[in-house]
């Protein structure tokens, strides 16, 4: 008999960006211990060329997999997804990995005008796996990519109660907005999951409304639905979720944020201790 692991799902970002879909996965999995590993010390992955960002993560994940002993872990991020998760399965063969790709079918499929957009990173616009999407799901529309340097620091000086200039995420987000034979853009794909905490900043700026898709919610229903077929061990009484941060110093104000969140932040070099503001 397979040795039953603790019911603790690990949630896998390179900042505070998957806590977008930490947030609906406490909701849908309520007695399960979550443990949010935030790399701010790689952060931002689009600095990163490619085969050293998926060695950086492999390396990474055998530490955390040992350490925390996930029965399921999420990688809450486009550009880790669509860059390693492949790789990850074959390196840890009996480990469970839940993807975060952009939801090019579903705007596909809702799509009224035809003209959709994919804001995302530099590093999952450039994926092979990101266009593979488009020609299996998006061929019959017209399908935009647009990668954004800046959009992901921007979200995470916003969830650090700082001002962000409206009028530059104007510029971020304005090439995602065609006109075409009389049609305009009519879906934009939130392919970051940095970007839905910015969602509120993308509506006011925009030239016209649009839909705005951020697949949290599927993903986390997709992690609930692996859940449900899983021998676990219950989790122990007053168990705290965590929130580990590689750098082991992160700011004060993201500490804070954590708390908010009701995560208890630990470096990952003693994950025992906890970090304070």
């Amino acid at each position: 008999m397979a040795d039953k692991r603790p019911r603790t799902a690990l949630f896998f970002d390179s900042g505070i960006g998957g806590l977008s879909v930490l947030r609906e996965a406490r909701v849908l999995m309520p007695d399960w211990h979550f443990v949010y590993v935030a790399d701010d010390a790689a952060f931002p992955y689009g600095a990163w060329e490619e085969d050293a960002l998926r060695g950086h993560i492999t390396e990474l994940f055998a530490v955390l997999l040992t350490q925390y002993r996930p029965s399921l872990s999420v990688i809450a991020c486009n550009t880790a997804s669509t860059l390693a998760i492949d790789h990850l399965r074959k390196v840890f063969p009996g480990e469970t990995f839940v993807g975060t790709v952009p939801a090019i079918k579903p705007a596909a499929e809702r799509t009224r005008s035809g003209l959709v957009s994919v804001l995302a990173t530099p590093g999952t616009v450039k994926r092979e796996y990101t266009r593979e999407l488009i020609r299996q799901y998006g061929s019959k529309c017209h399908v935009r990519l647009v990668g954004s340097n800046n959009l992901a620091a921007m979200a995470e000086t916003y969830m650090r109660g700082e001002m962000i200039d409206e009028e530059e995420v104007r510029r971020e987000i304005a090439p995602c907005f065609m006109e075409k034979d009389g049609r305009r853009t009519d879906i934009v794909v939130l392919a970051c999951t940095h970007y839905p905490f910015l969602v509120n900043r993308f509506r006011k700026t925009a030239p016209w409304p649009v839909d705005w898709i951020d697949t949290s919610e599927a993903i986390a229903r997709r992690a609930k639905s692996l859940a449900g077929d899983m021998e676990t061990l219950p989790v122990r009484p007053n168990e705290p979720d965590l929130a580990v941060f590689t750098s082991g110093h992160p700011a004060p104000e993201i500490l804070r944020l954590m708390q908010g969140f009701g995560l208890t932040p630990v470096s990952l070099e003693t994950s025992a201790d906890p970090v304070h503001p």
